[in-house]
């Protein structure tokens, strides 16, 4: 945003809950914006460019970009669109420990999250659909995560409908039986 204008912290955070920037950009802590304009200030990134007072509310200082800044997040932007990262959300490591929890139970969980995707879905839907005077180019990060939604959606349907049919499931037993079977020899942990 600093490379529109020189802006202050709460003029930043409002900016990115008007534009719903918040939707990608976590900034309802408040304390935590401010912690990255020091950060970027200490990295020379961002600079004061003075302090305003309006009506009875607190100073407020006003950040401009550097040079610096301005060049290490054009990289920035550059890398992350380019590459592909490893991510380590909550929801693919709980998956991986389904098995602590009964099939009956999962398939129970998973039907609540598709109606909790379900409604994200018409929520997203809703906005785009008020923002259509909106250009595109300003909506594609909506358009994004309802693309990553309605794919979950199909695949936590898909799981369920397995589960729900049996075919996939496990006992106490099974388990251990696929665990015996895929260990590894006990001597190598000796060491």
């Amino acid at each position: 945003m600093l490379t529109e204008e020189p802006l202050h912290p709460y003029r930043m955070q409002r900016l990115i809950k008007e534009r719903g920037k918040d939707e990608v950009i976590n900034v309802t802590q408040r304390a935590s914006l401010y912690q990255t304009i020091q950060r970027l200030e200490r990295e020379g990134l961002i600079t004061p460019q003075k302090t305003v007072r309006d009506d009875k509310r607190p100073e407020r200082t006003v950040y401009e970009i550097t040079e610096k800044g301005r060049d290490i997040a054009l990289d920035w932007m550059r890398a992350i669109l380019s590459t592909l990262t490893r991510e380590y959300p909550e929801f693919p490591a709980a998956i991986s420990f389904l098995p602590l929890l009964t099939p009956d139970d999962v398939a129970s969980q998973l039907e609540l999250r598709a109606k909790a995707i379900e409604s994200e879905l018409c929520r997203i839907d809703n906005a785009l659909q008020e923002a259509q005077a909106v250009p595109r180019l300003f909506l594609l990060e909506m358009e994004y995560l309802r693309a990553l939604h309605a794919a979950e959606l199909s695949w936590v349907n898909s799981v369920v409908g397995d589960l729900r049919a049996q075919r996939i499931t496990w006992t106490e037993e099974w388990l251990k039986q696929i665990a015996a079977k895929f260990s590894i020899d006990p001597k190598f942990d000796q060491d």
